[in-house]
């Protein structure tokens, strides 16, 4: 069987997050908050990997439910990356638009697991 969706769209967003996290030290010399970022950024694909060999049912949702709660992490430090002016408004539209869309197939997903598991 081939990746998901979410795993390729996961691991496309990983490799930008860890360019814009080079760009920012390497460039803006920013080393915590490109490191918070970088840490969540990745982790929402490292987790949905993860799941694939969940032990079961609601170990894959646990994970998956993880895998949120970075995506949401990741906004947060997109916006404080913007709102203090490390990244401009065109490069944070892009990578909230991108993690948003993740956040919202994780919702699904971990919805229709959980109906899943209920049956």
């Amino acid at each position: 069987m081939g990746k998901s969706i979410l795993t390729d769209k996961s691991y496309a967003f990983a490799i930008m997050v860890v360019k814009l996290s080079q760009y920012l030290v390497s460039k803006k010399r920013e080393l915590v908050l490109s490191k918070q970022f970088l840490r969540s950024g990745t982790a929402i694909g490292a987790l949905i990997r993860e799941a694939e060999f969940a032990q079961s049912k609601k170990d894959f949702v646990n994970k998956m439910s993880i895998s949120l709660k970075e995506a949401n992490e990741t906004l947060y430090w997109l916006d404080l990356l913007k709102d203090t002016g490390y990244i401009k408004e065109e490069e944070y539209q892009i990578h909230f638009g991108l993690n948003k869309e993740l956040v919202a197939m994780l919702v699904s997903s971990i919805k229709t697991s959980k109906l899943n598991i209920q049956k």
